[in-house]
């Protein structure tokens, strides 16, 4: 038996607060994924450059975001979601064990919204473990719809008997996503207050993660006034039995 110490983590890009309060967080984010201490890391809202920022903030690393993010030891995959005005923002996944292999689907549900799902395997003990990430939609139907080829990508891409995580930001604030999860055969954990957003303030379940061919065992939100400022969400940490 296998204990798997997983996180995910929407970063808001590194960067927190709006106009002349802006600050720069992705430095203190890099202490924060160290102390999840969690053999994989989901990460969403990553940039892997950004040029009008990089030229205003003296200190924004030399390193793409989700590079300069992973801990020694680990290995970081990166996918672009969106293309934007002064750069891009994507999925990342970093992970202790060896990445055997990756994909990226474009789930994209209209023009406004630019959503992938970054998909990574693992070998873990020699057990290979497929990990999705997600960033859904704003809109519910939207996310209803990337859901339904969420499952689509699954029945294809990923097989029967492996064991898989998918894990992100459902945006999903009325849990209206469980039940066509369950569907998948995708279970998460319930009953259980994990309220990720707004850090200052968590009222809504938008981080989740679920599994297949896994055991959930225990999960927890850090609190606090530091990952309050680090970015307008906080980490979810669960510990699956593999």
């Amino acid at each position: 038996m296998s204990i798997l110490r997983v996180a995910t983590y929407n970063i808001h890009k590194g960067v927190q607060g709006l106009g002349p309060g802006r600050r720069l967080e992705i430095h203190n984010l890099a202490h924060a994924v160290e102390q999840f201490d969690a053999d994989i890391v989901c990460l969403q809202e990553v940039r892997q450059h950004n040029r009008k920022l990089e030229k205003h903030f003296t200190r924004w690393p030399d390193l793409d975001q989700a590079s300069y993010l992973t801990p020694d030891g680990y290995e970081a995959v990166y996918r672009t979601n969106a293309t934007t005005r002064h750069g891009e923002h994507g999925n990342a996944l970093l992970s202790r064990w060896p990445v055997i292999g990756s994909q990226h689907s474009d789930v994209s549900d209209h023009r406004f919204e630019q959503r992938g799902l970054l998909h990574v395997q693992v070998l873990i003990d020699g057990i290979e473990v497929h990990v999705v990430v997600v960033h859904l939609g704003l809109i519910h139907a939207s996310r209803a719809r990337q859901v339904q080829r969420l499952g689509e990508y699954i029945a294809t891409g990923v097989p029967e008997s492996a064991p898989l995580i998918v894990a992100g930001d459902f945006n999903d604030w009325g849990a209206q996503l469980l039940g066509p999860m369950a569907d998948l055969g995708l279970r998460t954990f319930e009953g259980i207050r994990l309220p990720t957003y707004p850090s200052r303030l968590p009222l809504l379940h938008l981080d989740r993660i679920f599994v297949r061919g896994l055991r959930p065992v225990s999960a927890q939100v850090p609190h606090g006034r530091a990952w309050a400022r680090m970015s307008d969400h906080l980490p979810l940490i669960a510990e699956l039995e593999l």
